[in-house]
């Protein structure tokens, strides 16, 4: 009998627990679910972020765009724009060789070990700068074009004038922080994407930043990608890592997918692994939720016909001055209208390309983008003669 009262106790017991169990484990794992999806809802702590499609310049995501803080070593992408423009404009060639001055050697940070009068070709020294982010090698390739760093600089601050570039002063040709009380480089996510997208023009650049490992000195130097979304995101091939204390964690990556090129800024993330990670979040979020639509196309027939005086040709239409594309979220694209703003009428004479109007594409009431409506062929006056009898 004691036994079997024992047995029936214990039985008791694992009733009441296992109906404590079903109780309590639903509702926790409910409030687990919960806390897990906010965490995946709530964005990570960056100071500033911006996600741009490449071709249209469209901005699919924004926070702080023009909020000022130092890029760090993203300076860099600036020199290499620069670089890049010069060698496609013939001044500059590949094959130069580029020699190390004692100031190039003197860099400390990210580096390739330069030492003074080592030599290297144009090509070796950007990959030093595209794949592993030296500073001695932008220090070298500043100097061997302006004679100076600061006349470098002078190129910088002026392309960036250019390109619109409002929130951005280079103090630096590589986003060292600043010592001695001297002034930081500035930017923002705004305008780091506006290099990015210039410099994703340049497949070299692309080239070498998608790399994940190359070799300097006959193979005795191994540069290792600073970027590690080559490794973790399918399509990354560039652009540019920065971070030092002041700084922050900062990455511009870009991205192409279907024919659709995506660029993400991240400044100030609190660790390396949130730059990664919300540029990540960013671009997954540009491919899976948009698309790019080209609406027209270059010298395609818009708009109603335009009756022209003074010609043997009576009408034309107008075309469109070129491709027009837009980047809309998927299942939109049969909402989108072309708006054309042309003349009823035409005086000759006028020319091919002549500007007569406007075209524009609209979502709802949010015009997308814009081009120019244009003559599509020469149309010759005829003579007064023609005119008064021709008919």
């Amino acid at each position: 009998m004691p036994r079997k009262a024992a047995r029936r106790g214990l039985l008791g017991v694992l009733v009441v627990s296992l109906c404590v169990v079903a109780l309590v484990s639903p509702a926790t794992a409910g409030e687990r679910a919960k806390r897990r999806q906010a965490n995946a809802s709530t964005p990570p702590p960056v100071e500033s972020a911006i996600l741009m499609e490449a071709a249209t310049g469209a901005i699919l995501f924004e926070k702080d765009i023009h909020k000022q803080r130092a890029p760090a070593s993203m300076v860099k992408m600036m020199l290499m724009l620069i670089v890049m423009e010069k060698l496609h404009a013939g001044e500059l060639h590949l094959s130069d060789t580029i020699t190390a001055t004692a100031h190039a050697s003197k860099m400390g940070g990210s580096q390739v070990y330069l030492r003074q009068g080592e030599t290297f070709t144009l090509e070796e020294m950007l990959k030093a700068i595209a794949i592993a982010s030296a500073n001695d090698a932008c220090v070298a390739i500043a100097e061997h074009i302006s004679g100076t760093v600061e006349g470098f600089l002078v190129l910088m601050n002026e392309r960036a004038k250019a390109l619109s570039m409002d929130d951005t002063h280079f103090e630096t040709v590589h986003g060292l922080p600043p010592s001695n009380g001297e002034p930081s480089d500035l930017t923002s996510a705004y305008d780091m994407a506006i290099v990015a997208r210039e410099l994703t023009k340049y497949p070299e650049i692309l080239t070498w930043s998608a790399m994940k490992e190359d070799s300097l000195r006959d193979g005795k130097f191994i540069l290792t990608n600073t970027n590690k979304l080559v490794y973790q995101f399918p399509g990354v091939d560039g652009l540019k890592t920065g971070f030092h204390a002041q700084a922050g964690f900062n990455i511009t990556a870009t991205a192409q997918r279907d024919g659709l090129r995506m660029i993400a800024v991240v400044m100030g993330a609190p660790s390396s692994t949130t730059r990664f990670d919300e540029a990540k979040r960013l671009m997954a979020m540009g491919f899976s939720s948009y698309r790019r639509v080209v609406v027209l196309r270059k010298d395609a027939p818009i708009g109603p016909e335009i009756k022209v005086s003074g010609s043997t040709l009576r009408r034309i239409r107008a075309v469109a001055q070129e491709d027009i594309a837009v980047v809309v979220k998927k299942g939109i694209e049969k909402q989108l209208v072309t708006d054309v703003q042309v003349p009823k009428d035409l005086s000759a004479p006028a020319h091919r390309g002549q500007v007569i109007g406007e075209v524009r594409i609209k979502h709802q009431d949010q015009i997308l983008t814009r081009t120019a409506a244009v003559v599509p062929e020469e149309i010759p006056q005829v003579s007064l003669i023609w005119r008064l009898f021709g008919r």
